[in-house]
């Protein structure tokens, strides 16, 4: 008897519709969270792991870096987009710093799709407003509908 593997299963190009709302997804900000991926993409600086000296230089504690806001903006688009969607793009605007002990949201909306490419405006917002605003573009391959 011969075994094969399970196709993969997830959505396609042709499963998605402009206009289409992302389910909301809260990301709790914990600080071995910030910590840890400020490390892990070998950002060092003092603000994203020191807490005295983050303070010494005008913030409240350590602070998400770009990078992590970066990778959780894609991360979040392809959960939903499925096994097929590969990102073309990630662009982010920085606006309220992620501290220790709040929660970000991220919420996205579908808001074009051409030939295989599907553009997500996103925003992830704590408690002092929005951390990050933009948009992640993914693409399809071709035997997946219309894809590129």
């Amino acid at each position: 008897m011969t075994a094969t593997a399970p196709a993969l299963a997830g959505r396609g190009y042709d499963d998605i519709a402009v206009g289409e709302v992302l389910p909301e997804v809260a990301i709790p900000l914990t600080r071995t969270l910030i910590v840890a991926t400020a490390i892990a993409t070998r950002d060092f600086q003092d603000v994203h792991h020191d807490p005295e000296l983050a303070r010494e230089r005008g913030s409240k504690d350590v602070f998400m870096n770009i990078l992590t806001s970066n990778g959780l903006a894609g991360r979040f688009v392809t959960d939903w987009a499925g096994p097929f969607a590969t990102v073309r793009r990630v662009k982010i605007r920085l606006g309220a710093p992620n501290y220790p002990g709040d929660t970000m949201t991220m919420t996205g909306e579908v808001v074009s799709m051409d030939n295989g490419l599907v553009e997500v405006k996103i925003q992830g917002a704590n408690s002092l407003g929005n951390h990050l605003s933009g948009t992640v573009t993914v693409a399809y391959p071709a035997s997946e509908g219309k894809g590129v």
